[in-house]
């Protein structure tokens, strides 16, 4: 997908960091525009802000991904906006810590409902339209470094961006004859509001988990603070949309530890002696 002009897009988490990123990007790039997002004042600004000038049409849709009824909703508005929808990004996904020892069945829940099932959602809701439609498209879903390089205390925000990719891996394989493309975001730390996700934690899961503010707590956060600019993820993903790419990567800085743990895998397969030979036929 070279242009992006007459095209349109649809972006979960839209609100605020990433996905308002890939948002504006995309709307400089001359694709009309769906932000969706759970937060329905903070969704207003961001949508205004994104209003006006020579940017193309941005439109906003209060959505929770955790509700497939809502993501269907979401996807038939962008629809009934726009025609047809050319790029997906099933973006929003929430983060934070809790440690080994006090991960709650409910903090589970959370994190999946929207990490992974958001995902599923959303490409659940719109691959019978970009099938149907015949113009093509590409679906971009966020997973992050930790879905290949986990993180002690983590637990399931790893868990979800490594099944984020998994995912994404096999519907490239199976879209790619239908016109579709597929990648996978794999951002490292960014400037974001992640560490406050808790600020849109459900009431049917109950209370929420007591924050923590431990010495690692306080790095991480320092970390978000200090991390990539959006704007600079959306580049890079608007660049590996255009050229096909499945991963996108932002930190140069985070090759040794990927390129370490690869090694750990070859290591395990030595151990096996040299693959057998394949039986030629008589």
């Amino acid at each position: 997908m070279l242009d992006f002009g007459g095209r349109a897009a649809f972006v979960t988490g839209g609100a605020s960091g990433i996905g308002l990123g890939l948002g504006r990007a995309l709307a400089e790039a001359g694709a009309r525009v769906m932000l969706a997002d759970v937060e329905k004042n903070t969704l207003e600004d961001a949508v205004a802000s994104l209003q006006g000038g020579n940017l193309p049409e941005v439109r906003g849709m209060v959505c929770d991904v955790r509700d497939h009824q809502a993501v269907e909703r979401a996807a038939q508005a962008a629809i009934d906006a726009f025609g047809k929808i050319h790029i997906v990004c099933n973006n929003a996904g929430v983060g934070g810590r809790s440690g080994a020892d006090g991960i709650s069945l409910q903090y589970w829940r959370w994190v999946i409902d929207i990490n992974l099932m958001g995902v599923v959602h959303g490409v659940r809701a719109f691959l019978p339209h970009l099938t149907s439609h015949g113009a093509g498209g590409h679906i971009v879903n966020t997973a992050s470094m930790a879905g290949f390089l986990p993180s002690t205390g983590f637990g399931p925000y790893p868990a979800t961006k490594f099944t984020v990719i998994a995912l994404s891996e096999a519907l490239r394989d199976e879209l790619a004859p239908q016109g579709i493309g597929v990648s996978v975001l794999c951002p490292g730390w960014v400037r974001t509001r992640i560490m406050e996700s808790r600020r849109n934690w459900p009431k049917e899961y109950g209370e929420p988990p007591a924050p923590r503010a431990g010495p690692l707590d306080q790095h991480i956060a320092e970390l978000v603070r200090t991390g990539m600019e959006p704007g600079a993820v959306a580049a890079l993903t608007l660049a590996a949309i255009r050229a096909n790419e499945l991963y996108v990567f932002t930190h140069p800085h985070m090759r040794p530890p990927l390129e370490t743990r690869v090694e750990t895998f070859l290591a395990a397969y030595r151990k096996l002696g040299p693959a057998p030979q394949e039986k030629q036929e008589p």
